[in-house]
């Protein structure tokens, strides 16, 4: 039996395969790397038009990540798939606050979803710079509430929430940033998930510099 039992091989393997199957469909040199890491992480072709970057989102999202900004991830999936390597290299924090005993708490007395209050605490900390919703619809709507409202802006929204309530559509709502300047980073319609968006930072933070 003989296979590839190298992971750096087998990476790169995979994006070679990845660029002769996307065939004809070419993509900015700067956002061509990070498409394809959510390809390989979901072997679905169909992110290609699914992913949308809007409001100059890498250039700002990568500001954010050399300065040390935090990341806000609405789960915890999230935060154990994203490089914790490359975090560290790069003085980076990802946090999630859905589990804390505050938000738990004052999610059950209101009526209300825990993401939504975890997002609320994210937003009062100015060290978080990157909001990252792999889940929760009402993360991303509160999110863009508080934006609205003048009371955040952040340097990078990763929005793709999953699923087929309020999905698809707090990621369309990610459109009334737009005359805000908001940078944002989206999967269009119902698919998503924890796994692209920690795919996409992970492409982020490799374009900082990686070590294997």
């Amino acid at each position: 039996m003989s296979y590839i039992n190298n992971p750096r091989k087998i990476e790169e393997r995979s994006f070679e395969i990845i660029t002769e199957e996307l065939g004809d469909k070419v993509f900015a040199p700067e956002i061509a790397d990070i498409v394809k890491r959510v390809i390989h992480t979901t072997a679905d072709f169909e992110y290609a038009d699914l992913i949308e970057f809007k409001n100059n989102a890498l250039e700002s999202g990568l500001k954010a990540l050399q300065d040390g900004k935090k990341i806000y991830a609405d789960t915890s999936m999230i935060r154990v798939a994203v490089n914790r390597k490359a975090l560290q290299s790069h003085g980076i924090e990802i946090v999630n606050y859905v589990h804390d005993d505050d938000v738990v708490k004052a999610a059950k007395e209101r009526g209300v979803t825990r993401s939504t209050v975890g997002m609320e605490k994210a937003l009062e900390d100015e060290s978080v710079g990157i909001f990252a919703v792999g889940n929760a619809p009402t993360a991303l709507y509160r999110l863009i509430e508080f934006i609205k409202a003048g009371k955040a802006k952040p340097e990078l929204i990763v929005g793709a929430p999953i699923g087929f309530v309020g999905a698809a559509e707090s990621k369309a709502a990610l459109d009334e940033l737009d005359a805000l300047g908001v940078p944002y980073i989206r999967i269009n319609g119902r698919k998503g998930g924890s796994p692209v968006v920690a795919a996409i930072l992970n492409a982020m933070l490799y374009k900082l510099g990686r070590e294997w």
